[in-house]
């Protein structure tokens, strides 16, 4: 039996309020409204910032980021997100 890693049990990745990228095309898998199901809802490279954060079967985080190119606020989880660098 492979034991999968229970993420909530270290700190949130992301912070609220943090500037993200997606890394890969996210598309509804039927859980956002008024889209359809393959529908994009974001695209590799778009940038948002995550507003909340939730759980998922209580073993991962789900970061829900306002993704500013369609307004959409989407669910993402780690390995969809990347630090966006802000120059200083």
């Amino acid at each position: 039996m492979q034991v999968s890693e229970i993420e909530i049990d270290s700190p949130p990745v992301f912070e609220i309020g943090q500037k993200v990228r997606s890394r890969k095309l996210i598309r509804n898998d039927g859980t956002f409204p008024g889209k359809d199901i393959g529908d994009t809802l974001a695209k590799k490279g778009d940038v948002g910032y995550v507003i909340s954060i939730g759980t998922f079967l209580q073993s991962s985080y789900i970061y829900a980021v306002h993704f500013m190119t369609t307004g959409y606020v989407v669910g993402c989880r780690k390995k969809e997100l990347e630090v966006v660098e802000e120059n200083k």
